[in-house]
């Protein structure tokens, strides 16, 4: 079942519809995240290569600041709210990732965090929010409408919302990713053909797109979702935007938005290049590979665009090809469960 649909939206939560983002965005973007956010590094390795038959180059962004490129956004967004509003607080809605980024980006700037989470988050996530001494919220993912309770709190507080995804301040951050990528590649004298990434609501993608479309414009951009929550893939072949008929049941728990972000769509559809999806299975083989071979550590929705490149689902072979891993957050058991295939 897929269906077109309209956004839920609430007074209580601020509307960017039809609000674009700019190549220059991501730019001022690098500039206010830099000495907080980490620049990681473009790692190259013979396994990879060999497997693959590509020339691969790998951002690890599980190696970012609060263990994902969430941060990124978030900094980039929390570091724009007038010093007036920032006594009110933050509001964002997240699995963890996001959760991360926002608390951790709330704890430098001195800002209050409130973070509404599915009660099913990955334990690491739940703990390493708390940690960051913002208040988690959980909601049930099947029966209750995280906007909502955003909302509610935003109201009561007079709080900041902090959308992870459909906000242009958090896309310009994310963007940074692209921007560091087609930087770094052209440092060393590398074109790359083609950029994967895992995409769940969209923010990150369109912001490399767009970094890309700027800064490497021969090359393509992918996006990677898990199999039966790929809602980016059917809404751009569709050209409308299309929900996903679950909410909850893969591995790759950061990536179950359900339906893209307009900002991003509105990016992606003019960017994006062939998408691509993943199973489970195929994920957690993926995230097994990274800890063999590679010697990191990546949760499964951080490596599903890992998982695309080593299952050959775009026929990559003899290109030279940009892989974003986007999240290191994963639990021991989940862990344990990928190093038993």
């Amino acid at each position: 079942m897929t269906d077109t649909i309209a956004h839920p939206n609430s007074d209580a939560l601020p509307d960017y519809s039809g609000k674009a983002v700019t190549f220059e965005d991501v730019a001022q973007a690098a500039g206010r995240i830099k000495g907080h956010a980490v620049f990681t590094p473009l790692l190259r390795h013979p396994a990879l290569d060999e497997r693959t038959g590509s020339t691969v180059l790998i951002k690890p962004e599980n190696l970012q600041r609060s263990g994902s490129f969430k941060f990124r956004g978030a900094f980039n967004c929390l570091n724009q709210i007038p010093e007036d509003d920032r006594k009110n607080g933050v509001v964002a809605c997240s699995s963890g990732n996001h959760a991360q980024g926002v608390a951790a980006s709330a704890a430098i700037l001195g800002i209050p965090a409130t973070i509404v989470m599915p009660e099913d988050a990955p334990r690491i996530k739940l703990q390493r929010t708390r940690d960051f001494g913002a208040e988690v919220v959980t909601y049930d993912r099947e029966h209750e409408d995280r906007e909502a309770i955003a909302a509610r709190l935003c109201a009561d507080t007079g709080a900041t919302f902090v959308h992870p995804f459909n906000d242009p301040a958090v896309i310009a951050g994310q963007g940074t990713v692209g921007l560091e990528l087609a930087t770094q590649a052209e440092e060393i004298g590398i074109q790359l053909d083609d950029v994967l990434a895992c995409t769940g609501g969209g923010g990150l993608s369109s912001g490399i797109a767009l970094a890309l479309a700027y800064k490497s414009p021969e090359t393509r951009f992918h996006t990677v979702e898990p199999e039966q929550f790929d809602d980016y893939k059917r809404s751009l072949e569709a050209g409308a935007l299309l929900s996903n008929a679950a909410k909850s049941g893969s591995v790759c728990d950061a990536l179950l938005s359900e339906t893209p972000g307009e900002i991003g769509f509105s990016i992606l559809r003019q960017l994006a290049a062939e998408g691509a999806t993943v199973s489970d299975e195929e994920a957690l083989k993926a995230v097994a590979f990274a800890f063999r071979e590679l010697k990191l550590v990546v949760e499964p929705g951080g490596a599903v665009a890992l998982a695309a490149l080593l299952s050959d689902k775009l026929s990559l072979q003899g290109k030279t090809v940009g892989l974003v891993l986007t999240g290191g957050n994963v639990d021991p058991d989940m862990l344990t469960r990928a190093l038993s295939r």
